[in-house]
Formats: structure tokens, sequence, C-alpha cells
């Protein structure tokens, strides 16, 4: 399969690093015209040298502005009125004894988790209904529908985003455009390396860090390995061209057989 998707502009949230970044660079690649997301200027300068290294001539902008917010909202707004495809990939995450997880906090990952990625769908959707075509997607998460014991805040608000794409997909239907979650396993990025030390032996070597990791905490994985970026980012491209027109309202896994179910 040939995927281009030149001629479309596309926001990833979240995508100084990690899954966003190369998500960025896969839909980059595909010819996209891609803006970069992160809480700072500074922060997505940076992502974007390392961008226009990696996809050498391809098209980047940079959108900074914290979404968790109103007013990084709107800055980001104003870089980009109009978008074909929107990539809600922001996340915060972080393991966290359920009994002392207080007011605050469950608060924090409902705005940065779930409400951002509203706020975004809110203001891309309608201009997507009336040029008949667009894509919209949020990375969602195996903890979704496996909540881990140890940050059950973070699998509720991502349990949540698949309420929020089924209810958008069923405003945008008949539209041409479409709307998804992308359910992603347990993924090798820097913040989850710092996750699996919390949970490991940090005295262990990476390599036999993550085997022990896997084993005792994520023994459902059929891949029974962490699942590469670019490997989320191969799914999150397809989703965002002409190919997948007929995926909408979806809930594509992702995760590397750890979600224990037949249908997803």
């Amino acid at each position: 399969m040939r995927i281009d998707l030149t001629g479309r502009t596309a926001l990833v949230t979240g995508s100084t690093q990690g899954i966003g970044a190369a998500i960025a660079a896969g839909l980059a690649g595909s010819g996209a015209r891609v803006a970069v997301n992160g809480r700072s200027a500074e922060s997505v300068d940076k992502a974007l040298e390392g961008m226009r290294a990696r996809v050498p001539g391809a098209e980047f902008v940079a959108a900074p502005g914290d979404l968790a917010t109103e007013e990084g909202a709107e800055r980001v707004l104003g870089v980009l009125p109009s978008v074909d495809i929107l990539v809600n990939n922001l996340g915060v995450y972080e393991s966290r004894p359920a009994l002392e997880i207080g007011d605050d906090e469950w608060r924090r990952y409902f705005e940065v988790n779930v409400l951002a990625a509203i706020r975004l769908t809110r203001a891309y959707l309608g201009g997507m209904m009336e040029r008949s075509w667009g894509r919209i997607q949020y990375i969602g998460s195996d903890s979704a529908v496996v909540v881990p014991a140890e940050m059950i805040h973070y699998g509720v608000s991502k349990t949540s985003l698949l309420a929020v794409s089924r209810g958008f997909a069923k405003a945008a239907a008949g539209s041409g455009v479409t709307v998804n979650s992308v359910l992603a396993g347990p993924t090798h990025t820097g913040g989850v390396e710092d996750f699996v030390y919390e949970l490991v032996d940090r005295s262990l070597p990476w390599d036999e860090a993550q085997r022990v990791f896997m084993r005792e905490h994520r023994p459902q994985s059929l891949l029974q390995r962490l699942i590469e970026p670019e490997e989320i980012a191969h799914m999150v491209v397809y989703l965002s061209s002409p190919l997948a027109s007929a995926t909408t309202g979806a809930a594509v896994r992702v995760d590397g057989g750890y979600i224990d179910s037949i249908v997803p």
C-alpha cells in the first residue's frame, strides 16, 4: 500500500517526543504538512530540529501551547485555524496507589488526557465536516480496558477517550470524516523507561528490566516485549489516509495482543 497525504495538514498533540514524535514523522514521511505541538516554544523548536533531520524535505509547523488550558488551545488554533488530520496524542501517566490519588490529581488527568482532546475536536470537526473530509484519532491505551491497579486515574482517563471517540464518530456520521481510537499497548519511550524503573530494580540493565517488567507487570502481552513508537505510528498513518475511509467509530488495537479479547 502506498499512502500519500500530500496536501493534507495534520496536528499531532504532545509530539515533541515518544509516540507523538514518531506519529509526526510518519505523517510527514507520507507527505503531510505536520504541526508539532508541545507546551513551550523551546521544546517544539528542539523537536523540529530532529524532525527535519529525520524526514528531510518534509514541511513542519511549530504549534506550541499547553493544550490542557483554554489559553494554550487558542494559541495553537491561532497558528492552525483548520486541519485535515487531528491526532490527539497528548497524555500524562504515572504510578500512584489508588487511595493516594486526590481530587486535584483526578482533575489534572481529566484536563490533560480527556478535555484537551475534546476541546480540539470541537474546534476542528465542524470544518472537516463542511469540507467532507477529515481524520480524527485519539491515542488510547490498553489501560482503557485492562485498568492497571497502580494507575487507575490514567486508566479511567483512557476509558473516557473511547466514549469520546465513539460519540464524535456518531456526530460526524455520513460526513466523510472518520473518528477512531488507537489502543496502544506497552510502548518503549523514555517516559516508559522511567515508569518501568519505578516498578523493577533500578540496578538492572534496560534489556533485563524490560523483560522483568513484561513478565511481572504485563504478563498478558503476546508480543512479550515493549512496542516501538514507530509501530504505533504505522497504524495512525494508515487511519489518517484515504485507504481507511470505511473505518470509523472504532477502537483499533496496536497492543501486542495485550488485551485478552477477540473483539476490540
